[in-house]
């Protein structure tokens, strides 16, 4: 068995009990901004990663699986998704995951932290690939919440690409019932949501089952997935949900068609088999999704540990 190098490591905390360490080569940014902790980090494994509240967001290496499983469920699943909406995604690569599909006119992104997203196009280009100055994106700094709240605009597609909800972080009133409902009123008669919601680890599976539970207090039609992202150390929980269309009653063969006319260059991750499979859990976890009776509100919030 080879020794460990002498690097720098990073410990991602999972829970109180467990974590997954990474060799760091360099620290290549590091601030707390006016919301989170930021760090910008050059790993072995998994080449350049943002870390945001000590937890890792993405990684070079594995980016695009955590992108594509996150965007393409749902605007696949739309009919034609013109106009999307996205809270967070301050790296960029939600945006341009979402413009590679050519029926898209309008992107506005609506992230509450410049320098994420400032910092991002400077150390970890490769993420949004010029998405940012794509002429039909608009860039937001503001409270997505409120802006939602606020307008009168609707929307195809949102997707929801923020951190986890850490305790005066913030992320954690994006999570709750009350937010899901105002999302629900911004959404077109065929619109749908889409957002990471944490481990799907049968040991951690509070924040995605709660998050599960609490979109079906308000959506008909809700989809808990999974994907393998191995930079997060344990399989990683999504969740798609509308009010009229079950993106788990597409066929394989329907969605592989679906990407080969409408996403310029195919994918890299996605296919037709992944989107039937991925909605598949072993039956304990399953089990413990459905059984879960914690619903997330606004005087109740949701605190994953920090």
């Amino acid at each position: 068995m080879t020794e460990p190098k002498s690097y720098k490591w990073f410990l991602d905390f999972l829970s109180p009990d467990e974590g997954h360490m990474h060799g760091i080569e360099t620290i290549l940014f590091a601030k707390q901004t006016k919301y989170q902790r930021m760090e910008i980090l050059e790993t072995k494994s998994y080449g350049r990663c943002l870390v945001l509240d000590g937890k890792m967001q993405s990684s070079q290496a594995d980016e695009f699986v955590y992108h594509e499983a996150l965007v393409h469920p749902a605007m696949l699943s739309h009919p034609e998704p013109k106009r999307v909406f996205v809270v967070g995604g301050g790296e960029g690569a939600t945006v341009r995951e979402i413009l590679r599909h050519k029926s898209v006119e309008k992107v506005l992104m609506v992230d509450i932290d410049e320098e994420v997203v400032e910092q991002s196009k400077i150390y970890l280009p490769e993420w949004s690939q010029g998405a940012f100055d794509d002429p039909r994106v608009e860039l937001r700094y503001m409270d997505a919440r409120k802006y939602l709240e606020e307008t009168k605009d609707n929307w195809d597609v949102i997707i929801i690409d923020i951190s986890e909800p850490v305790e005066e972080g913030p992320a954690y009133l994006l999570y709750t019932k009350e937010f899901y409902k105002i999302v629900q009123n911004r959404l077109g008669k065929s619109g749908l949501i889409s957002l990471q919601a944490g481990s799907a680890a049968h040991t951690s599976l509070t924040c995605f089952a709660a998050v599960y539970q609490t979109l079906k207090a308000v959506f008909p039609y809700v989809g808990g997935y999974q994907a393998t992202i191995p930079s997060f150390g344990l399989p990683w929980g999504f969740t798609v949900a509308s009010t009229r269309i079950d993106p788990r009653a597409i066929a394989p063969e329907e969605i592989d068609r679906r990407i080969k006319e409408r996403i310029k260059g195919g994918t890299k991750y996605y296919s037709g088999e992944i989107h039937q499979g991925q909605f598949l859990f072993p039956k304990n976890v399953r089990n413990s999704l459905e059984r879960f009776d914690r619903i997330i509100e606004d005087n109740q919030p949701l605190y994953t540990y920090h």
